[in-house]
């Protein structure tokens, strides 16, 4: 009889061991995804710390406000330029993450001006 109780607690604390080693391995909770989007359009008007966009979403006219911090990067062509930079009228893709109802830009590249054709 010892050795039947014994045995059922040597297997007892064999399974116990499994499950303990399984959760030190375990791989860490995931955390929320920042996910980014993106959006082309048209350049409305800049400051140092904001950037309105008016474009299309989902076949209607939309218009953005992006926020612009010190991370934003921002080119036009090889240059890397401010966001006061930025003139209305200039086509841009912004990429950007929203928080707290907030979007902030990431990126915002000024696409070059579409060159017209002479015939």
């Amino acid at each position: 009889m010892k050795l039947l109780v014994f045995l059922a607690v040597a297997v007892a604390l064999a399974a116990g061991s499994a499950t303990i080693g399984l959760a030190q391995t375990a791989s860490p909770p995931k955390t929320a995804k920042k996910l980014t989007s993106n959006v082309s359009g048209t350049v409305r008007s800049a400051s140092s710390d904001a950037v309105v966009v008016a474009g299309r979403d989902k076949g209607k006219d939309a218009e953005w406000t992006f926020a612009v911090d010190h991370t934003t990067n921002i080119r036009k062509g090889s240059k890397s330029i401010i966001a006061a930079d930025l003139k209305a009228g200039d086509a841009v893709q912004v990429r950007y993450l929203e928080r707290d109802g907030k979007a902030t830009a990431q990126s915002i590249v000024v696409k070059a001006p579409k060159k017209s054709v002479k015939n």
